[in-house]
């Protein structure tokens, strides 16, 4: 009896683990009878299956990365470029994938590699390198990733992201293509120098008025200032004249005797001149 019962929960046990299965948060499932699909997009949790007639199949929701191999596309010059990109894209409906590529990643890979390489040859093949190279690499990709989105919706496939990460050049035209960007940068370096350059003298011929300006209105205060000090100054010199003449005279001559003869050795002039009245005794001999 005990034997019996082992063996029911056994069987019990098998029954339910082959009737149920789970679904990660991170997985959809597709379930099948018999290969026919019955049932797509089943969501994360447990669900039950019929035993030996179900089959369940599971997919990544995550985000994947396609990093092609590097390739060559031919320009609007006829010149070839070395092109290598990557797409970020991930699983959208999922009966279309399994339908479109069995379920088989590696096939998915490949078929939207395809697509983008086409798209890329066709985007290039109507612009020059320098547009290729330049300002112009994200219109491109913008391009691209519309174009590549319709082709991919028929593999049950969203394009989240594509970026070129390396454009190189064959030998042959690496040099030229340098040294047009050089000139075209050369051209532009020159352009900011002669602005800068006229720039430059516009604020020269500013600071220069200003400083005119500035020079002509302290050389009219600095005269407007010694004018009214030198009128101050003949004004004390007339008050103390008038209080008492004979000293401000006496002074006046001490100071030019003091400028007039300093160190100088030898003076011609008159001994009855007026300029040595006060050398003179009171009774006018000296």
């Amino acid at each position: 009896m005990k034997n019996i019962i082992i063996i029911l929960i056994a069987l019990a046990v098998l029954i339910f683990a082959t009737a149920t299965y789970t679904v990660d948060e991170r997985e959809t499932a597709i379930k099948f009878r018999f290969k026919e699909i019955v049932e797509t997009d089943i969501k994360p949790g447990l669900h039950f299956k019929i035993p030996f007639v179900n089959t369940v199949e599971k997919f990544s929701t995550l985000i994947l990365t396609l990093d092609a191999q590097p390739d060559r596309f031919l320009t609007g010059e006829k010149k070839y470029v070395k092109v290598d990109f990557f797409v970020k894209w991930r699983i959208d409906d999922v009966s279309k994938f399994y339908r479109a590529t069995r379920g088989d990643i590696n096939r998915a890979q490949n078929r939207l590699e395809s697509i983008m390489k086409d798209g890329l040859r066709n985007e290039f093949s109507t612009r020059t390198i320098k547009e290729a190279i330049t300002g112009e690499r994200g219109e491109i990709m913008t391009a691209l990733r519309e174009k590549a989105e319709k082709s991919a919706k028929s593999l049950g496939i969203k394009i989240i992201d594509t970026r070129v990460s390396q454009i190189d050049f064959p030998e042959s035209v690496s040099e030229s293509v340098y040294q047009r960007m050089r000139s075209e940068r050369q051209r532009v370096a020159q352009d900011f120098r002669s602005r800068g350059r006229a720039e430059g003298e516009k604020v020269r011929a500013v600071a220069d008025r200003n400083a005119v300006i500035i020079e002509a209105n302290a050389y009219r205060d600095a005269e407007k200032i010694r004018g009214q000090g030198d009128a101050k100054s003949a004004e004390i010199y007339a008050k103390a004249y008038q209080k008492n003449p004979e000293f401000y005279s006496f002074y006046r001559s001490l100071s030019a005797y003091k400028k007039s003869i300093g160190n100088n050795d030898i003076m011609v002039m008159e001994p009855d001149s007026d300029f040595f009245r006060y050398f003179k005794n009171q009774n006018g001999s000296n």
